[in-house]
């Protein structure tokens, strides 16, 4: 990062909000130009907070990536809701992230009603999403629906997966930073550990490859996580599903599917942490855990 002068210099928190599935953690990622959040083409993929951190010579902004917010079924949910909603007090900036390729869902509207009721409503960029995919003759009806949401925001319509339209978005966003110094070390890129950004590409690995009934049941704990100079580094981690059939389908037949899992979520650290990884996984099972208050701390929500 170049010296410069620290009241030229813009700096702040960026809440980025939309209901799950419409590319908040692609987009963090991309643009910080590496994967440090979990993705799949699941909804809910996300479920804590995350910070990532983009430092450039004259900014550095802190994407609070969020769960996505919805209409809780269980405690997790609520938790979830929770923390996405706790971003937005905090932030100088609302990412409202929005799937361009249907039109407004109704917790995109839940979103926009939550924005309302702050008592500082901070700047907000309407990101219409997944560009690549609005058919031509529907990008402007798509523009004027989404607008519809919050007329005082402004829109940008781009696409994550393609990088199409970020130097924009990257430029709209830091003018509208407040003037700060850099909160965080320029090479610092998150706020998390490798060991739990391991938890979450297992779980990533385990959303993409397992069957709608079961992703959202299933929880990572990590055993163990050791650097072993001679091989690399070691992990043993433990999936936690609610039922026993579930068990029966993470570990697949002959465990195959579990191998399957420990195979992308191996490749996945692996390109992540720069080093070879040794990646032991079992599977148990946990009841309910997403409706059990003392097990979600656990856990870690």
């Amino acid at each position: 990062m170049q010296k410069q002068n620290t009241s030229e210099f813009r700096a702040g928190y960026i809440a980025v909000m939309g209901r799950p599935n419409v590319g908040k953690s692609t987009l963090v990622n991309a643009l910080l130009g590496q994967k440090v959040a979990a993705v799949s083409p699941r909804p809910q993929t996300t479920r804590k907070r995350q910070l990532g951190i983009l430092t450039i010579d004259h900014a550095q902004l802190i994407f609070i990536d969020t769960p996505g917010l919805h209409l809780p079924r269980h405690k997790l949910g609520e938790n979830m809701n929770e923390q996405a909603a706790g971003a937005l007090q905090e932030s100088d900036l609302i990412l409202f992230v929005v799937d361009g390729s249907q039109p407004p869902q109704e917790e995109d509207q839940l979103l926009a009603d939550r924005i309302r009721t702050l008592a500082k409503v901070p700047p907000v960029l309407l990101v219409i999403n997944k560009s690549d995919l609005i058919e031509p003759d529907q990008a402007t009806q798509r523009k004027e629906e989404f607008q519809t949401l919050d007329p005082l925001a402004t829109v940008l319509v781009i696409s994550a997966t393609q990088g199409d339209q970020l130097d924009i978005l990257l430029e709209e966003m830091i003018e509208h930073l407040p003037v700060n110094p850099p909160f965080y070390p320029e090479d610092q890129i998150t706020d998390l550990y490798e060991r739990d950004i391991s938890a979450d590409l297992i779980r990533e690995a385990s959303l993409i490859l397992l069957r709608d009934e079961i992703p959202h049941g299933v929880a990572i704990r990590i055993d163990q996580f050791t650097e072993r100079e001679e091989t690399g580094l070691y992990i043993e981690a433990t999936l936690f599903v609610e039922r026993e059939s579930h068990k029966a389908i993470v570990i697949g037949q002959a465990g195959s599917m579990i191998k399957r899992i420990g195979e992308k979520a191996r490749h996945e650290i692996e390109t992540l942490t720069g080093r070879k990884v040794y990646l032991r996984l079992r599977v148990k099972v946990r009841k309910n855990w997403r409706d059990d208050e003392k097990v979600l701390r656990w856990f870690g929500f």
